[in-house]
């Protein structure tokens, strides 16, 4: 029997369960949080960002009945969402393939931080989260740090979240948090993955020497190294043919030794002391599946060192040192 991997060495991102650029019927939701659960995977998050509450909504329907002491469950706050007085469309110029019936509203301030929070329990219909981040506030830094921070502070310290942190795609910004706060956790999407390493350079090594944990989301770069080919994305937006080169060798390396490009990317962030799991994306039951089974495919030390001799990793960065099974 395969094991089951632990709580947050491999949590569900819930963002396709909002219609994440396609369509996902309620039953696909559902089954792929059953088989989530089914693979042992015990952390989950959503954000009210994504599909206007949609993926908050599912996914509280489909963890109602489980004991709440079992899983950890992490939501976001610094969009508020209210009610859109224009006319009817869609919201896939933000990504999402739902009716436009709401608008986002950035809210950094500490009313809008509880606010947020009280909304999404009532989305998820749960009484508690375990944590809650600051969700992209890029462009909100001064109020992130002087009101929303603070305020995150308060509401563990009144027991009504567990654990704070910041969740972005850049590298600057979560690492003054980590200096310059006590936040629990770091949510990195994209910067440590097989094809950038920038959170190497400073957020990291001050995560492991203040004890903050590291998830990382992103490890696919948004598809470009789960499917390496032309027309795949990287961040979202068309692959840059020198990026394209790299994950194709990459591919064909893992390949020498047996190993999916899919297995080394999801593995690779676990190799750092500080990151305490990977955040992975699906939207149905057959990707749960297969990322479970990523997760534990063998891989060679040789594997790893072959790709830092050929200049496809940096020489000196951390790698997962294989487990006896």
């Amino acid at each position: 029997m395969r094991p089951t991997p632990r709580i947050g060495q491999l949590g569900l991102g819930a963002a396709a369960l909002g219609n994440l650029f396609h369509p996902v019927d309620d039953a696909d939701a559902a089954a792929t949080v059953d088989v989530a659960w089914a693979c042992g995977i015990r952390a989950f998050d959503t954000a009210p960002h994504y599909g206007l509450g949609l993926s908050e909504r599912r996914l509280g329907d489909a963890l109602r009945t489980r004991p709440r002491t079992q899983f950890t469950l992490s939501t976001k706050v610094g969009r508020l969402l209210r009610p859109r007085t224009g006319p009817p469309g869609d919201d896939l110029a933000n990504g999402f393939a739902v009716p436009a019936t709401h608008e986002r509203v950035w809210d950094f301030s500490a009313r809008g931080v509880r606010t947020s929070v009280e909304e999404s329990l009532i989305r998820l219909g749960l009484d508690r989260v375990d944590t809650v981040y600051l969700h992209d506030p890029d462009g909100h830094e001064r109020e992130a740090f002087n009101c929303a921070y603070p305020e995150l502070e308060r509401m563990r310290a009144e027991g009504m979240v567990a654990a704070i942190g910041v969740g972005m795609n850049q590298t600057a910004m979560p690492t003054r948090f980590v200096r310059d706060t006590d936040i629990d956790v770091v949510l990195l999407a994209g910067r440590y993955s097989l094809l950038d390493q920038s959170g190497l350079a400073a957020l990291l090594p001050l995560a492991a020497e203040r004890g903050v944990s590291v998830l990382v989301g992103g490890v696919f770069n948004s598809g470009l190294l789960a499917d390496p080919r032309p027309g795949a994305t990287f961040d979202y937006a068309p692959t840059p043919a020198h990026l394209l080169d790299r994950a194709l060798a990459l591919r064909a390396l893992c390949e020498t030794f047996g190993v999916p490009l899919r297995a080394a990317a999801l593995q690779f962030p676990l190799g750092h002391p500080a990151v305490a799991g990977v955040l992975l994306g699906a939207r149905s039951a057959a990707e749960v599946t297969d990322a479970t089974a990523m997760l534990y495919h063998p891989i060679p030390e040789e594997m790893w060192l072959a790709l830092r001799t050929q200049g496809l990793l940096p020489p000196d960065v951390p790698v997962p040192v294989p487990t006896l099974t």
